[in-house]
């Protein structure tokens, strides 16, 4: 059969289309940086806290355990607690000078935390800490996911998303690596929440020099319709409700990486430096597929494989949660976070390119409560059932709640079983309308 005259081929994927372009490379640089200085600044506060009090007896005889959950829920409440007005600010205001406020924030808490390490203070004044970086982490996550797609054109987020999640993982892997070499080495945490404090500026300073080519307009006064706004869009909108109660409820209960410092040191009798490579596995997997995700995108089928993905996350939980052996863990952590990757990849699509720009700051601040949060209350949740009924017990469980979960919300929100392409039907993102 001849061609039409005028057809043309399908475009030809181009894996490096995001990084391309001069804004997006800033942005990612500056992100890299400050991703590695805040995953070093959690590998040591995790690694410190749980040697501190086992060493002071902190809560009794269990409360090590505990004192892992408390770090989890210190960062998680005041990102429950704010994200509905954080959502309405980040809408309301210049996310650019937002985002260039929120990483100073953090280079000052890093600083504090740096501080009272060295001083020895309090771990009740630690956790205070955490709770006033995890305010700052109220603003910050839902800025830098609402700030990106107005820095590249949209034929480029697709891609721009997956280089996103490499960059990150590859400061989840160098980050607890690095810090776990330079408590091995000095025998004190201190010095990486400096050097945190240090990376996290130098994202504030690249904020600068970004030059959105797209820009949002709040209208109307602060109100409680226009906070709920967010949560009312992802009422509306099956497909990004199901992916992120999806992402919710797996790390919520599947949350085994807050029990790493416990499976190191009792269970598989590994350093600090075995706790780095244990903490940067699920990352190690998470950065593979992200490359393979650049080079090889989802063109279709996207909800089947997010629903298999989060399975397979459950079912690594589970056989990392029977685990004795260091390589097994090793290679169960790799492999549900390659697993996570794809899911990741869909949510943060989903949730950019089907919203309206007006509205982005606060459904990314919902997401922020569904998504980032419940990874920390996950480790609470982890921390509590393991100083109860032991920490396989914890695991184990969790592994098969996410299972189930994922059978659920097939069932229950058939959107996600039918989604395709990634890109049917977004939203026309050049326009801002409404308040």
């Amino acid at each position: 059969m001849a061609k039409h005259p005028h057809s043309h081929p399908p475009a030809r994927h181009d894996p490096y289309a995001a990084l391309r372009l001069a804004n997006y490379r800033l942005f990612a640089a500056g992100f890299l940086t400050s991703a590695t200085g805040l995953q070093m600044m959690a590998m040591a506060l995790a690694w410190e806290i749980y040697e501190r009090a086992t060493k002071e007896g902190f809560l009794g005889p269990k409360g090590p355990a505990l004192a892992l959950g408390f770090i989890g829920l210190a960062r998680a409440l005041p990102v429950v607690a704010m994200a509905l007005p954080a959502g309405y600010v980040i809408d309301s205001f210049d996310r650019k000078r937002v985002l260039l406020l929120t990483q100073s924030g953090f280079a000052i808490m890093a600083g504090l935390l740096a501080l009272a390490s060295w001083m020895s203070a309090s771990l009740w004044i630690m956790f205070l800490l955490i709770t006033l970086s995890g305010c700052v982490r109220s603003f910050n996550g839902p800025t830098r996911s609402s700030l990106l797609p107005d820095l590249i054109p949209e034929s480029a987020f697709t891609n721009a998303v997956t280089w996103n999640s490499s960059m990150f993982q590859f400061a989840a892997i160098g980050g607890p690596l690095l810090a776990g070499w330079i408590i091995a080495a000095t025998g004190h945490a201190w010095m990486v929440y400096a050097m945190s404090a240090v990376l996290c500026l130098v994202f504030a300073i690249a904020t600068l020099g970004l030059r959105p080519i797209a820009h949002h307009t709040a209208k109307g006064k602060l109100s409680v319709q226009g906070m709920f706004a967010g949560l009312s869009h992802l009422w509306k909108e099956r497909t990004i409700f199901a992916a992120i109660t999806l992402d919710l409820f797996a790390v919520l209960l599947g949350g085994a990486t807050g029990l790493l410092p416990i499976y190191a040191s009792e269970i598989l009798h590994v350093g600090p430096i075995g706790l780095g490579w244990l903490k940067a596995a699920p990352y190690i997997g998470a950065g593979a597929m992200a490359l393979y995700l650049a080079w090889f995108p989802l063109i279709r089928r996207s909800g089947p494989a997010m629903l298999i993905s989060v399975a397979g996350f459950g079912v690594c939980t589970i056989v990392f949660g029977l685990s004795t052996s260091f390589w097994l863990s090793m290679a169960m952590l790799i492999t549900l976070g390659a697993l996570d990757s794809i899911s990741v990849v869909v949510r943060h699509v989903l949730v950019q390119l089907r919203t309206p720009r007006h509205l982005r700051g606060r459904v990314s601040a919902v997401n922020s409560v569904f998504i980032e949060c419940s990874n920390e209350l996950g480790s609470f949740e982890s921390g509590l059932v393991a100083r109860f009924f032991g920490p396989v017990c914890s695991v184990v469980s969790g592994g098969i709640g996410t299972v189930l979960v994922v059978a659920g919300v097939a069932w229950l929100i058939p959107e996600i079983r039918r989604l395709d392409k990634l890109h049917d039907q977004p939203f026309d993102v050049a326009e801002d309308s409404g308040n």
